[in-house]
């Protein structure tokens, strides 16, 4: 797929998510309240430290049912947010007996992108080598991230894993949502003073410059009424990394109703197929009990929120 002209004001519309979604306070917001009370209920190891700076720490959400562990990174474009504000995707994965590990990373522009992709590397191998410890069922992980943390998800796809002492077998599978793959066009966006991306930098950290080096499929995902750049860029992804193709699947997942902040809310929805696809990647069919209209089980985190699928703009 060919890149468009990366003018300043064509860049700043297709990557600037705020912008593009006025009510995007509303969603951080929701997104707290739901995290909050999701560690308020589940009690998670909190604050769990895989490596030396401030922010390389963790929170680690069991279940005991020891059916895999869920990985999932947060967005905010390398710079905002915080693992606190996406507890919320927890609560539906371990009442499906899955462990959630939550990761927090350094922030841009204290620290670069490499060095963001290199904590990921570094939380992913001590979980494979102390997850157990604290009960996660480490014998299969899923990876997963939003925005920025879609990106960071294939970055750990493209992880020789040996070279640091983890069985790539591991690792099932990867789900990034609304991920940033050719960092190119950011070059030219008003986030660029904090990301300090040149041509070079840009180029070394885009996943569509590599290749897979996991045995496991990627499922790319992206909210249907998105700008048409998140639509390019998980199109670009897939073209580039045949591979790592789900079986049976034909492109990346569009969400419908969908926009950037809403896109997430499909994995934490355990109705949403997005949430139903991410258990297959473990190998186990999941069946979603019924449930009340409004989409989620009383008493969840979420409930009362808008299903991600069925919003409408």
């Amino acid at each position: 797929m060919s890149a468009p002209a990366l003018t300043p004001e064509f860049c700043e519309r297709g990557y600037n998510n705020r912008a593009a979604v006025p009510d995007h306070p509303q969603y951080l917001k929701r997104w707290a309240e739901a995290s909050a009370q999701a560690r308020a209920t589940l009690r998670p190891a909190m604050d769990l430290r895989y490596g030396p700076r401030p922010k390389e720490t963790l929170d680690l959400f069991v279940g005991g049912r020891r059916r895999g562990l869920l990985v999932f990174i947060h967005g905010g474009y390398w710079r905002a947010l915080d693992k606190s504000d996406h507890s919320f995707v927890a609560p539906a994965f371990v009442a499906a007996g899955f462990d959630v590990a939550v990761v927090n990373y350094d922030l841009c522009p204290d620290v670069d992108i490499g060095v963001i992709a290199d904590e990921c590397r570094d939380a992913l191998a001590w979980l494979a080598a102390n997850g157990a410890d604290h009960g996660a069922a480490v014998q299969k992980i899923v990876t997963s991230g939003h925005s920025a943390g879609g990106h960071l998800v294939a970055m750990l796809h493209a992880t020789d894993w040996q070279e640091r002492g983890v069985d790539p077998g591991a690792i099932k599978g990867g789900v990034s949502i609304s991920g940033v793959f050719d960092l190119e066009p950011l070059i030219h966006t008003s986030l660029n003073p904090d990301l300090r991306l040149d041509r070079a930098s840009a180029a070394a950290w885009s996943p569509v410059r590599m290749q897979p080096a996991v045995p496991a499929p990627l499922l790319l995902a992206v909210g249907a009424i998105e700008t048409s750049e998140f639509l390019r860029q998980s199109q670009l992804q897939w073209d580039a990394w045949p591979a790592a193709r789900p079986a049976g699947s034909a492109g990346p997942m569009l969400l419908p109703g969908a926009h950037h902040f809403s896109a997430v809310d499909c994995l934490a929805d355990p109705a949403h197929p997005l949430h139903r696809e991410t258990i297959k990647l473990f190998g186990w069919n999941h069946r979603v009990p019924a449930r009340p209209e409004d989409g989620w089980s009383e008493g969840h985190p979420m409930a009362g929120a808008p299903l991600a699928h069925s919003v409408q703009r």
